[in-house]
């Protein structure tokens, strides 16, 4: 279930368009289980995720020499964490279809920020929150610590591309264990109000995600990104 975090920055605006991009497969997983698949915050690829700037970090070490577990529980409760990346954009982005699909058989989910909030309720076992993350020098500036979610909604300069917005489940408080990731229910009607499929994939392939789609008993707009339509001239 979604909750409301005062301290977590989001666009005001609930209709403000998120997308998330992704494979065939992951995508039937998704609808299948009509569950969505968050992973674990060690597990990025970026080794910076759910860390420190070196200011904050600076800060912590002085706090942590009479208390060294204060600093160990920063480093365990990265495994506790769990995040679904989603991108704001009004508009599909190419270098996101570039970046997360692995071939021309990729798919992306448009959605909203108040859909995401709206499809989070069916989850009753775990909390859900939403926040847009801030990019900041991690050489200069400080990330506050005064929120355990902080150090999983800023991100180096370098990602600022990917204008994302996350889903973030903390799992601290509860006995379950995550490996990669851990799966949660999601009203799927809410989660995607539209699909568009890969701008250089052949009509057969938009036909088949059409069928499949219409098979699962879903009833979701569909259409071909036009990011590779016939020029003009």
């Amino acid at each position: 279930m979604y909750l409301n975090n005062s301290n977590i920055k989001l666009p005001n605006d609930t209709d403000t368009v998120v997308w998330k991009y992704l494979d065939l497969s992951k995508f039937l997983d998704l609808l299948l289980s009509q569950k969505l698949f968050m992973s674990r915050s060690d597990k990025f690829e970026d080794q910076y995720e759910g860390t420190f700037s070196e200011p904050t970090f600076e800060e912590i070490k002085k706090l942590a020499t009479d208390n060294p577990d204060f600093l160990n529980y920063y480093k365990t409760h990265r495994e506790k964490v769990a995040i679904s990346s989603w991108h704001i954009n009004e508009y599909e982005s190419f270098a996101m279809w570039q970046i997360f699909t692995q071939n021309s058989e990729g798919l992306a989910i448009q959605s909203t920020i108040g859909r995401l909030q709206k499809a989070l309720d069916p989850e009753q076992n775990i909390n859900q929150y939403i926040g847009e993350v801030n990019y900041i020098d991690y050489k200069k500036e400080y990330i506050p610590f005064d929120d355990m979610f902080f150090p999983f909604l800023f991100k180096r300069k370098s990602f600022q591309y990917e204008r994302e917005v996350r889903i973030i489940s903390d799992i601290s408080e509860s006995k379950i264990k995550i490996n990669d990731g851990l799966k949660i229910n999601v009203d799927i009607d809410q989660l995607i109000e539209k699909i568009y499929i890969h701008p250089k994939s052949e009509n057969w392939y938009k036909k088949l995600v059409i069928q499949l789609v219409s098979e699962l008993g879903f009833n979701f707009e569909i259409e071909k990104s036009d990011l590779e339509s016939d020029i003009l001239i």
